[in-house]
């Protein structure tokens, strides 16, 4: 990879790494599931407009549209609001690798190899760790929360490889679509008319540049960047750079928003951390034969950008 790209791949583990906290400071201006739902209206507008029509059919943008942008992004929300912090989020959320390679076993019968066994057993290792750590320090329900965000994440990420995408940047922002009026409607329903108002009538420049950095910045940027690094090199040269994210989550919440990060949560990292480059890197054994083959290899979708597999690449986490 040529030093320019092996930047960029940087920058984008370090845009999304600092997305944590920036939605971390965007849940002191909305409420979470409205400031969700801004989020993606943001992220497609105007951008829809320019990248031409979807080159999916409409039931994988609708699923995981469902899956990644409410599902997922809503429970991550709620739980960074119930008090999970930005830097353990953006560690715990990896175990989205586990949860992809169960479900891709399931549902495409990709048999996971050894490596791949032992990576998931040492990243669950490392996700006990970090409960045990999280139960004596802060609310174990939004802990809670942050890992059914992963599982979710995990079920868009089958859903993408099902549809396998032609046009990363097309589909992400297709997919940015649908969460729109759900999330609207659900907060509605339950933050309140109210709330949702409020925060709207007093948005100021600092609520308005964190819908910014998440929607253009995180989004926008960093997917639109790793599909192109994806493009242009193997998925293997690529994938690493995403375990960079929790690093910088964790260096930048601790910087940033003064976070303390316990001998336990480290532990915790290196578990995770090295879990997940087990089972992100290490191959599937291949399906029977009388299974039809999915158009795209196993393995987790790099963070935050869940969509931005190729049909002739696959990736490795808010």
């Amino acid at each position: 990879m040529r030093p320019v790209h092996m930047a960029l791949a940087v920058t984008v583990a370090a845009v999304w790494g600092v997305n944590f906290v920036v939605i971390e400071l965007g849940l002191g201006h909305f409420p979470p599931l409205l400031f969700s739902a801004l989020r993606f209206l943001v992220a497609a507008l105007p951008a829809v407009f320019f990248v031409g029509r979807p080159k999916v059919a409409w039931k994988w943008l609708i699923g995981v549209g469902l899956a990644l942008g409410v599902a997922k992004f809503g429970l991550l929300f709620i739980g960074m609001d119930r008090g999970m912090p930005a830097g353990l989020s953006s560690l715990v959320l990896q175990i989205q690798a586990v949860f992809t390679a169960v479900l891709a076993a399931v549902v495409l019968a990709e048999r996971p190899g050894r490596a791949r066994v032992l990576g998931m057993a040492v990243a669950l290792g490392g996700i006990a760790l970090a409960a045990v750590d999280e139960g004596t320090s802060g609310p174990l329900l939004g802990f809670v929360l942050v890992v059914t965000a992963a599982a979710c994440w995990g079920v868009s990420n089958v859903l993408t490889r099902k549809a396998s995408p032609p046009d990363a940047l097309n589909f992400m922002v297709w997919v940015s679509v649908v969460p729109v009026l759900p999330l609207l409607a659900l907060s509605l329903l339950f933050e309140g008319p109210s709330a949702d108002l409020h925060a709207l009538r007093s948005l100021d420049w600092s609520g308005a540049g964190t819908i910014v950095y998440v929607a253009w910045g995180a989004t926008v940027f960093g997917f639109g960047a790793w599909g192109f690094l994806l493009r242009r090199y193997p998925a293997s040269a690529v994938a690493p750079f995403s375990l960079l994210v929790p690093v910088f989550g964790m260096t930048s919440a601790a910087l940033l928003l003064d976070e303390s990060v316990s001998p336990l949560r480290w532990g915790a990292a290196v578990l995770l951390v090295g879990g997940v480059a087990l089972t992100s890197l290490s191959r599937a054994t291949a399906p029977d034969t009388s299974v039809p083959a999915p158009a795209v290899p196993a393995g987790p979708l790099p963070p935050d950008a869940s969509a931005s597999r190729t049909p002739s690449s696959a990736t490795s986490r808010r």
